[in-house]
This record gives structure tokens, sequence and C-alpha cells, in this order.
């Protein structure tokens, strides 16, 4: 499958295991389980499809053949907060506190059961739905939806088929609702720093994002869910005001919302 091809499966996981037999296992309990697989033998290649694929967690084993595993945890976390799970048969403490220490979100020794992991990976996502989901990983705006564990957008009972781009953003989006969201702060979480120029990017994917939205929903009630600050970003329209005073925006400054 193309990268920015829609998939049907849920979470997109980067599995890095350089052990041929451990990651056909662990491809196939997952896929059965409706993760959708993306295979990384050794470092270089793993860092090569992140920067491609973005997908919503990473698996890494820390053996790798080619660099330390814990290089790819702190390139991954240098540019994004993506869940990272350790899998690995070093039962050391101090091998598991560094691994934690250098970015990664949990830690699994081998041998472990499919039950386990599935379960950590659910956890981490949920997690990684922030503060606006609710206990489940589930984020409401209005009719809509989005639910990270599940790595699916519902407008009522109807499924939105968005591209893992289109997800992320959305995400993003819906995780600050009510407040400005700046394309270079999209770029960096969706792409990563090295598109942080390539504005007409978000410009495009919000775009066909809108259209989905539009097209699921027939009341028209999202038809301006996503609001366009000229110049600067975008917001997630609230169905109520909130009183207090203007939240800011999402990149690290501040800028004036009425700019």
């Amino acid at each position: 499958m193309r990268h920015g091809d829609i998939h049907p499966e849920g979470p997109e996981v980067l599995l890095i295991e350089d052990d041929d037999e451990t990651r056909r296992a662990i491809v196939r309990d997952l896929r059965a389980r409706g993760y959708h697989l993306v295979e990384a033998p050794d470092g270089r290649t793993a860092l090569e499809r992140w920067a491609a694929r973005r997908p919503a967690v990473v698996l890494l084993d820390l053996g790798l053949p080619d660099v330390d595993g814990l290089q790819v945890v702190r390139h991954i976390r240098r540019e994004a907060t993506t869940p990272i799970v350790i899998l690995s048969g070093r039962y050391e403490e101090r091998e598991k506190v560094d691994a934690l220490d250098s970015g990664a979100d949990d830690y699994v020794t081998k041998p472990f059961g499919v039950d386990e992991l599935d379960a950590r990976l659910r956890a981490v996502l949920r997690r990684a739905a922030g503060p606006a989901a609710d206990r489940t990983g589930r984020i409401v705006a209005g009719s809509l939806v989005l639910d990270v564990a599940r790595y699916e957008v519902l407008v009522g009972e109807r499924r939105v088929d968005l591209t893992p781009r289109e997800f992320e953003i959305l995400h993003v989006l819906l995780s600050h609702a009510g407040r400005l969201v700046t394309k270079a702060r999209l770029l960096r979480a969706v792409w990563g720093t090295a598109y942080q120029d390539e504005d007409s990017y978000v410009y495009v994917h919000v775009s066909q994002l809108r259209r989905k939205l539009a097209a699921a929903d027939p009341d028209g009630s999202l038809r301006e869910l996503i609001v366009t600050e000229p110049g600067v970003g975008y917001r997630i329209r609230e169905p109520t005001p909130t009183a207090g005073p203007d939240r800011g925006t999402i990149d690290g400054s501040k800028v004036d919302p009425s700019s």
C-alpha cells in the first residue's frame, strides 16, 4: 500500500524487530487484532519508514543490528510524542530505566503474550489521545467522534475514511479545541521538522479533511467545525463559547487570534 492511501485497519504500528520469526509472529497476531503493521528489520529502515509513515505507535526491539535502539527512541522523541513501546529480552532494571528515560512509554519483556501486548498498545494509545479525550480514548465534538485507540472517526453512526495524515491533523486540532493551532505546529506534529516550510501540505490535507467530514454530515453541523485563521493556522470551533481569557496559540508563542 502506498503512503497516504486509506487503509481500513486500526492504528498503524511501526514494528522494528530484526528477528524474522519474531517479527512474523507479531505481525500475524496484531493484524488479527485489527492493527495495520509496517515492518522494519533494522534502525536505518525504521527511521526511513517512520519519516514516511508517521505511525500511530512504535514497537521497538532494542537489540538492532545496525544502531542502538535507544538512538531510534531519541530520534523519534525529538520530533513527536508518538507512543513507543519497547520489546526486549533484556531483563536488567538499568536497561528499562534507560529506555524510559530516553522517551519510551512502556517496556515489554520477552517472551510476552499477544493479550498483554494488545492491552499495552491500547493503553498507550488512550494516553496519547490527550486530556481532551475520555477514559476510553475518544474525543467528541458534536456529532463527530475521534477514537484514538480504535483509530477511527465517526460522524453519527457513519465511519469517515481518512488517510493517516488527515487523521493526525484532526487529532491535533480536536486535542486543542477552541485554541489556534498554527500551520507550523501542524507541520511539526504530523510531518516532522523536515517539512516546516511546506505550508501547502497543510492546506491541501485540511481541505480534503473538511470535504470528507462534510460528505459524512448530512445535517451540516460540522461544515464550519474547522475554522481558518488566515495566514496563521486553524482552530476547532467549540460547540459553546468558553468564558475566560483568550487561550492563545499552540505553537509555543502568542498570536492575536483577531489578526
